[in-house]
């Protein structure tokens, strides 16, 4: 289905379609995860495609240890899961991120502010910060689709798991997505015997942590010239540090501002931000629920406000 002005090509997606569609182009060949609002319906249309083995996992720790699993054999593999399924995946999770893998391995979190159909909320930022993992945040189904691919050329890259946080705004709102080529993974299929790196025995794990942050460091610099971290020069009086659906609100409420747009939500770009709080006079945070990015931000010593002005319980809006 096509809208007026669009190209003939282009699809009218939702977002957990256009995450499916993004998997699909990535040449991702496994997928398990746990069925959750508002991530359902990712892998419920990835099984729709040829080529991909998917499966509902008993619960996430499952669903991503099977992608574990098919990573290290060096295929693209997926996890998908809810907010809170994130707790009950997080000793694979942590322990993944010293392996690192082989095939790209990514894992879609779905957050849930203001409990549409969830039981607590949950910023799924926080997890990304724990266990030392590039999350990408994007903001809209078209972004979505080609963050998730963008996520696997990151994670063979730098030999890391990557968090991809969606939310229920963007798992469920419709909008045209162009459909791309098909990416493949950079390392051939088949079994790989490195002890060293992927049996995280105590021995083992001390070094991989001197591997992990090393990594980091690496990242912090890929950070400052990622394309999807961008400044957006505007009016000088205030400037707006966001990310996800929250930089669709500041468009609307502010489109003459100057803003700060992250696709990658972690790590920071701190000269970046430097950047753009040197060139404005009042600088705001704009993020649902914790206040990641203000606390960080404020660490690098650079003055900002956030949520002394916008709450830190629910989704926003362009009105708040």
């Amino acid at each position: 289905m096509t809208q007026q002005g669009s190209s003939p090509d282009n699809l009218w997606l939702s977002g957990n379609e256009a995450l499916a569609l993004g998997a699909h182009e990535a040449s991702v060949k496994v997928a398990s995860g746990y069925p959750g609002t508002p991530s359902t319906e990712i892998l419920e249309n990835l099984t729709r495609y040829d080529n991909v083995y998917t499966e509902w996992a008993p619960n996430e720790k499952v669903g991503l240890e099977v992608a574990i699993g098919a990573s290290l054999a060096g295929t693209r593999a997926l996890a998908t899961m809810k907010h809170v399924g994130l707790n009950v995946a997080a000793d694979p999770l942590f322990t993944a991120s010293y392996t690192g893998c082989r095939g790209g391995l990514v894992i879609i979190v779905a957050d849930d502010p203001t409990m549409h159909s969830s039981q607590n909320e949950q910023d799924s930022r926080n997890y990304a910060f724990a266990a030392k993992l590039v999350m990408l945040e994007p903001s809209d189904p078209a972004e979505a689709k080609e963050f998730i691919k963008i996520a696997y050329e990151l994670s063979e890259e730098f030999d890391t798991p990557v968090l991809l946080k969606s939310c229920t705004r963007v798992a469920h709102v419709k909008g045209i997505v162009a459909p791309g080529a098909t990416t493949t993974a950079r390392v051939e299929v088949g079994i790989e015997k490195s002890p060293a790196k992927f049996v995280m025995l105590p021995g083992n794990a001390r070094q991989r942590r001197l591997v992990v942050a090393e990594r980091q460091q690496q990242l912090s610099v890929f950070a400052e010239t990622f394309a999807e971290n961008k400044i957006e020069w505007g009016d000088r009086k205030r400037g707006f540090i966001t990310a996800g659906t929250s930089y669709l609100y500041v468009k609307e409420a502010f489109p003459e501002a100057s803003i700060l747009k992250l696709g990658m939500v972690n790590p920071l770009p701190a000269a970046l931000i430097k950047e753009l709080a040197d060139g404005v006079d009042e600088l705001i945070i704009v993020e649902e629920l914790d206040p990641f990015l203000e606390t960080q931000i404020k660490a690098l010593g650079i003055s900002c406000r956030g949520k002394d002005l916008l709450p830190a319980i629910g989704e926003f809006n362009t009105a708040i």
